[in-house]
């Protein structure tokens, strides 16, 4: 398994005649193309999207019960990637963790409500894990892999017949990709050039199989190609090459050019879900583990912003503790919250 060295730009961008193309951008001007406000916040979401998967592994070691599949290690691609986006913007998400709840808006004190199946979660205690919010243009986590893709063509399509200038990203991983909805969702938005960003987080793994056991082909964002559509591979541990690569595709979106697809290639440190105890030292080395922890997003990023003079060590203790206090305000106020009434799971059902 390969690990992505951090320092040199990774990005590359495939024209449809299959040529690839290294963005090679001084690092320097990479940073400046985008506004303090944005790295600052990039950086402040990725440590609250830790430390929410912090607090939840707390709160299953007390005993709650609740569907998780950690962030832990992939927290800079759905950040950077929520961060391009404007508020009314639309997005898809999927199973893999949480950053791009935090991303898009949401509060984690609603989010854990809905996780604990409270009345005061996003879904009024009905969806678990499944849940969004229209206010922010969070269409809701699907219970299927790749079952959202082709939605996605067909709400980009709705806003291209309705001359709505938003986006709508979807977000997938690796094993998604494999999926037929995944081939039919980037062939109907290509055809149709709906403002779609389908991105992809590479995470090597689709369960406890190895990308190398599952998938056919060094890179995903090669299958671009095969749809007509442009197609980027950025390292998926780097806010802001993501970031750029990101706005890039949803400008183009907005003006109308059709979609893009982005693979970014990160990994995920901890197992598939809770009752995957042999993601450390099992399907996977600690050697392999413990190499990619050194390319952890949230240093990288820490690091960098540092550098320009964006943050102090005092910014980052400041920063790490809000997190902490804010998550565990959220614990208060889901554990303490109602759960719903039995009248209440007759509302809000829809049936013809």
């Amino acid at each position: 398994m390969s690990v992505i060295a951090h320092g040199e730009p990774i990005i590359e961008f495939l024209e449809v005649s299959r040529h690839h193309e290294k963005i090679a951008i001084p690092r320097e001007e990479l940073m400046k193309e985008i506004p303090n406000e944005i790295l600052l916040k990039m950086y402040r979401n990725m440590v609250r999207t830790r430390t929410m998967d912090e607090k939840i592994k707390e709160m299953l070691n007390r005993g709650f019960g609740m569907s998780e599949h950690p962030t832990t290690g992939q927290e800079a691609g759905p950040i950077a990637a929520c961060a391009a986006l404007e508020k009314d913007d639309l997005m898809l998400p999927y199973h893999r963790g949480w950053a791009w709840a935090i991303g898009k808006g949401m509060e984690p004190k609603y989010m854990l409500a809905e996780l604990l199946g409270k009345k005061t979660g996003y879904m009024k205690g009905k969806g678990g894990p499944h849940f969004g919010c229209w206010e922010l243009g969070v269409l809701g986590r699907p219970g299927v892999q790749a079952a959202h893709i082709p939605v996605a063509a067909g709400v980009g399509l709705a806003l291209k017949k309705r001359n709505e200038k938003k986006v709508v990203m979807t977000f997938f991983g690796n094993g998604a990709s494999n999926n037929g909805y995944f081939h039919e969702g980037l062939n109907l938005a290509g055809v149709w050039k709906a403002p779609v960003v389908f991105f992809c987080e590479n995470n090597f793994y689709q369960i406890t199989c190895t990308y190398e056991e599952t998938t056919a082909g060094e890179d995903l964002g090669d299958r671009a190609v095969a749809y007509g559509i442009p197609g980027y591979i950025v390292d998926g541990n780097d806010a802001v090459e993501i970031y750029y690569v990101t706005k890039k595709a949803v400008e183009r979106a907005r003006n109308g050019e059709g979609p893009t697809l982005i693979e970014t290639k990160t990994y995920r440190w901890d197992g598939h879900n809770v009752k995957d105890k042999a993601a450390f030292g099992g399907y996977r080395t600690v050697e392999e583990v413990e190499e990619w922890k050194k390319k952890d997003p949230i240093a990288l990023m820490e690091r960098e912003l540092k550098k320009i003079g964006l943050l102090t060590d005092d910014d980052v203790k400041s920063i790490k503790a809000d997190a902490i206090a804010e998550m565990d305000e959220a614990d208060d106020f889901a554990v303490n919250s109602p759960y719903p009434n039995r009248e209440d799971y007759y509302t809000d059902v829809f049936a013809e």
